[in-house]
């Protein structure tokens, strides 16, 4: 396993944003992995993620959005979030032209992605990986932010905990069941950050292996 660092060129109003790869050993694929909204690239659930999905042989490309880059916390508009994920996977696809790439991401990340999916075509791209897809605000059960999923035109995989307060479990199967090309796979006790209860008696690194594996054999089944 090695690591690569460097910056990427967004746009003249986005400037440049920091990437690390992660090369796994004998890669399967490599994943271009967005941040959530309140966290960057270098949050411990990315690096922890990353880490894991190398074990299980996939790649990560990890990025900060332009705000996240510049010290902002409000995010970015839809529209300099998604180019930012289109620069990361022209250059992910130009650095390895022979690796299956697949791109997704933890809650907002992975919803800019399908955005950019659903209304961008990018043959570049195998498919999509959610951890934590936020199907809805804390509370206010809705499907309104899956609208444009229906548009997605290659396999997604949804990992979701079944205590997600922004992606109800119910509301999660009623969505994906009518999406052609998806997989919905529940992690039991977790929230929306993969946290478990003491009471599950499961480690941390224990799920983060699990969802890597998940991943992995998902990946493996749509090669």
């Amino acid at each position: 396993m090695s690591q690569i660092s460097f910056k990427l060129h967004i746009s003249e109003g986005a400037g440049a944003v920091t990437c690390e790869i992660i090369e796994a050993d004998k890669p399967i694929a490599i994943l271009a992995l967005a941040h959530g909204a309140g966290a960057g690239m270098h949050h411990s659930f990315m690096l922890q993620l990353a880490a894991a999905l190398a074990s299980s042989r996939i790649s990560t490309i990890r990025f900060n959005f332009p705000y996240m880059e510049q010290g902002k916390k409000r995010p970015d508009t839809p529209k300099i979030a998604q180019e930012t994920i289109y620069r990361v996977i022209l250059e992910t696809h130009h650095r390895y032209p022979a690796l299956p790439i697949y791109a997704g991401g933890k809650s907002f990340g992975g919803r800019m992605t399908s955005q950019l999916a659903a209304f961008r075509q990018l043959a570049e791209l195998k498919g999509l990986v959610f951890f934590g897809f936020p199907l809805h605000p804390p509370g206010k059960p809705s499907v309104q932010r899956a609208d444009h999923l229906q548009q997605v035109p290659i396999p997604m995989l949804f990992l979701q905990g079944t205590r997600d307060k922004l992606a109800t479990p119910e509301l999660m199967k009623q969505t994906t069941e009518h999406l052609d090309k998806s997989k919905l796979i529940f992690l039991d006790g977790a929230d929306h950050s993969f946290q478990m209860l003491k009471s599950s008696g499961r480690s941390q690194q224990e799920v983060f292996n699990a969802l890597a594996s998940l991943t992995a054999k998902w990946v493996m089944q749509n090669k």
